[in-house]
């Protein structure tokens, strides 16, 4: 797979801005990628060393829109730890 198609967007929340201090950026990525191919896309990326990748399955949550009930799509979330003296840029202004 492309590593662009592996990555699929940033995640921005309060928790995840407190991680970038430890070095750690959120990613939602492809359900079936493992830990290898996002390494390796957030390599080829931003050209920084990954030093550690926690993957984790969310359940998408039960809406409701009046009687009707649905769910949202299940996605994968990726823990991306770099390497000491390793930074994305992206994420510096936020």
């Amino acid at each position: 797979m492309d590593p662009r198609e592996i990555i699929k967007k940033p995640i921005v929340t309060e928790k995840s801005t407190r991680l970038m201090e430890m070095n750690k950026y959120c990613f939602v990525v492809d359900r079936r990628a493992s830990k290898i191919q996002i390494k390796d896309a957030i390599e080829t990326i931003f050209n920084v060393r990954v030093l550690d990748v926690n993957t984790m399955r969310m359940l998408g949550k039960l809406k409701r829109m009046g009687r009707h009930e649905g769910r949202r799509p299940n996605w994968k979330k990726a823990i991306v730890t770099l390497e000491p003296g390793s930074r994305i840029e992206y994420f510096e202004g936020v």
